[in-house]
């Protein structure tokens, strides 16, 4: 299938339902499994559930000379390293916070990353709009209603939703840096390299936090948290995070943020559908504003671009 700028996007939004319910099975899984055992497990069968794609998908940038293809290999295993050790630490940080948050909130606060994402730009050059600047603004009220209690002890900040703040600027780093090693590495091999690094690193932290009997209880987890590991290995990060890698081939990390995002809204529906989550004012208020400020930092794309979002 030839990929093009309107096929990118649907596969984009796919991969954005397929995360914004996964945060169903993340909520869930943490009943029973400890959020770095989780991690390491759905990252390792994400790597597995990727590897047979090689048999359907002919290898991308394969170049002629040996010293071509050693270039090659050094910018995947460099963009590999990388990706994967801001993905361990970001999924560390959401999954800590999941704990304590409800999965609707969750979505939207890593929503940011769509703010944050031109935002890490600044860092390698990139020039950022005022309404990047506005849409900022916005999250960080939104944030101010979801993250900060007041009651009779004064004003107390939400650990829980903070940790998921702190993940979704992890997020936003691993888009810009997926956007910059993408197009110039095979999207498969990145991803199982990776998911692998990935797996690994946070394993090795299960052992240390979590302690042995819990990171080595993989079939005791398995067991109890079947439906919630394969969901997130196979699905949400096999089979969305590669399509994340494949379309991002044609399309520039801010618009790829801006319909990733949407999976605050898919997190939010399965988390009243699923879940039986309901939220009260406050909560309603503060996805608002940052629903408001994902949408404000794009604004001058939407307008510029009509009504299609595609970036060709």
């Amino acid at each position: 299938m030839r990929l093009t700028p309107i096929t990118a996007d649907l596969l984009m939004l796919l991969a954005a339902a397929i995360w914004g319910f996964g945060f169903i099975a993340q909520k869930e899984a943490m009943d029973t499994v400890g959020p770095l055992t989780f991690t390491a497990l759905r990252f390792a069968i994400g790597a597995l559930a990727v590897v047979p794609l090689r048999l359907f998908f002919p290898r991308v940038h394969s170049a002629a000379s040996p010293k071509d293809r050693a270039k090659q290999r050094v910018i995947l295993i460099q963009g590999s390293i990388l990706i994967g050790l801001v993905v361990a630490l970001a999924s560390a940080l959401q999954q800590y916070g999941i704990v304590g948050t409800e999965a609707g909130p969750a979505g939207f606060i890593t929503g940011l990353y769509v703010v944050f994402t031109p935002l890490v730009g600044l860092l390698i050059g990139v020039r950022t709009g005022l309404a990047t600047w506005i849409g900022c603004g916005l999250a960080v009220v939104g944030m101010w209603f979801l993250g900060v209690k007041t009651g009779d002890t004064g004003f107390q900040i939400d650990m829980p939703a903070l940790l998921v703040l702190l993940g979704a600027i992890g997020w936003a780093v691993q888009v810009q840096i997926i956007g910059r090693y993408a197009p110039k590495t095979d999207p498969i091999e990145l991803a199982v390299l990776q998911f692998s690094i990935v797996a690994i690193t946070t394993f090795i932290a299960a052992i240390l936090i979590e302690g042995p009997e819990q990171a080595f209880g993989i079939g005791r987890a398995l067991r109890e948290a079947t439906w919630e590991i394969l969901y997130s290995g196979i699905l949400a990060i096999g089979v969305a995070f590669f399509l994340q890698i494949v379309a991002q081939r044609k399309s520039p990390p801010a618009h790829v943020a801006i319909i990733l995002s949407l999976e605050a809204v898919f997190a939010a529906l399965g988390g009243w559908w699923l879940l039986g989550e309901s939220y009260d004012g406050r909560t309603m208020i503060g996805c608002g504003f940052m629903l408001a400020g994902i949408l404000a930092s794009q604004l001058p794309r939407l307008v510029r671009r009509g009504p299609s979002i595609s970036p060709r």
